[in-house]
């Protein structure tokens, strides 16, 4: 029998707290074994705003998926949102100082802690140090440096801070649920680890996870990611527009979206009526379908070309794998055509893939980053991939669990 470590996966959205607990074989492979799903309350734009509400949604999720899967959960690897989540690159140089001038695992670390070495405001709280690439004495390219000949050192790094308030927030609410954080990570990333191939990471691609509150957005280049940023538009801001546009509820207003919405106008019968309860009013009318998806279309229209304006900002022209959508708002009908005329390069929705257990609910966009957490964990759990350090935030949740992988291991 081969031994499999679980883990645990913790999603705190907007719109809803997702929590999975998933089994990691020997050779990789993920199974989800529970989750569990509930509307969140106590978030706005994917910060914590109420401390109790939020408590009681992970807690929530949490014993829905222990009771699904029989399994307790104690600590988890858990998704960070919101606008105040920011990036930059930063590169490192060091001398080489082995023996025989060959490039060690201390040489790397040395290289990563000088690029790390930034001036990061004391407000903000450092998450991830993804390693982009190194040269070595001026070669560049080079993905795994270890065992080289070389006199010089460098890397390039990606750094993804967050607030330190909103984070000691989120920390505190997981706390409170009786649960451990492995690491924070932040959703972006995590949402790349269950939708991207490593081919389009190669060539060049971004993830856009449209949620409810805000859009995590991840651009990687050459296999890793150079620019992480979150937009404050999402689902909500459609649904918002919906209600005001057509006097209605927001609760008919989201119905109206997911059942009737879509963003491709050309598709959309003229004369077909629905019937909507009007705030006021007590019969209720009908309104034209045409009439409440030329308000999602504007909307979506003007949510691309923000993503199309911060693409631009990162200095990027063409991605040639496109742009992956996901998360839940993703599904709006015809939103990936929409995204090919507006953002003019290849656009396609995507959910997780390459899972087992209980698929059939979870395949779909709006469990992306939950997916995802899993995967970083798998990896985490594996020693990374030669080309990930850990900061571990969470007091050095990693190295934890690699010892006590160790033991399951050998």
């Amino acid at each position: 029998m081969e031994r499999e470590a679980v883990l645990v996966g913790i999603d705190v959205g907007t719109s809803k707290v997702c929590a999975l607990i998933g089994e990691v074989s020997r050779d990789g492979r993920l199974t989800i074994m529970g989750h569990g799903t509930v509307p969140a309350s106590g978030l706005k734009k994917g910060v914590v705003i109420n401390i109790d509400q939020t408590v009681r949604s992970i807690a929530d999720a949490v014993e829905r998926a222990e009771r699904l899967s029989g399994w307790k959960i104690d600590r988890a690897f858990v998704g960070v949102g919101g606008q105040h989540v920011e990036s930059l690159n930063s590169p490192g140089q060091v001398a080489v100082t082995g023996h025989h001038r060959e490039v060690s695992r201390e040489d790397v670390n040395r290289a990563i802690e000088v690029a790390r070495a930034v001036p990061i405001p004391s407000n903000r709280e450092v998450l991830h140090v993804e390693r982009r690439g190194f040269s070595v004495d001026g070669q560049e390219g080079v993905k795994d440096p270890l065992g080289m000949s070389a006199l010089r050192l460098e890397v390039e790094t990606h750094i993804v801070s967050a607030s330190a308030t909103a984070v000691q927030n989120l920390s505190k609410c997981v706390a409170a649920a009786g649960v451990k954080i492995d690491e924070l990570v932040v959703n972006s990333l995590a949402s790349a680890e269950a939708v991207l191939t490593e081919t389009e990471k190669d060539l060049g691609v971004a993830v856009a996870d449209i949620g409810a509150g805000t859009i995590d957005l991840a651009l990687f280049q050459e296999g890793s990611p150079f620019h992480t940023r979150v937009l404050p538009v999402g689902g909500n801001n459609v649904t918002n527009d919906i209600a005001i546009g057509i006097k209605t509820s927001l609760a008919v207003a989201e119905e109206l979206k997911v059942r009737h919405g879509s963003c491709d106008l050309p598709s959309v019968v003229d004369d077909e009526e629905i019937s909507v309860s009007v705030l006021g009013e007590s019969a209720g009318r009908t309104v034209g379908r045409l009439e409440v998806c030329q308000i999602i279309e504007a909307r979506m229209r003007e949510t691309f070309e923000l993503l199309r304006n911060e693409i631009r900002a990162a200095g990027v022209g063409m991605l040639p794998a496109g742009v992956i959508l996901t998360g839940g708002a993703a599904q709006l009908s015809g939103i990936a055509e929409l995204g090919r005329e507006v953002l003019e390069m290849p656009v396609r929705v995507s959910g997780p893939s390459s899972i087992g257990g209980l698929v059939d609910t979870i395949m779909s966009p709006d469990y992306s980053t939950a997916v995802g957490l899993l995967q970083w964990g798998a990896i985490s759990l594996a020693g990374g991939e030669p080309l990930r350090y850990e900061s571990a935030p969470a007091g050095g949740g990693i190295g934890r669990i690699r010892d006590a992988l160790r033991s399951i291991f050998p």
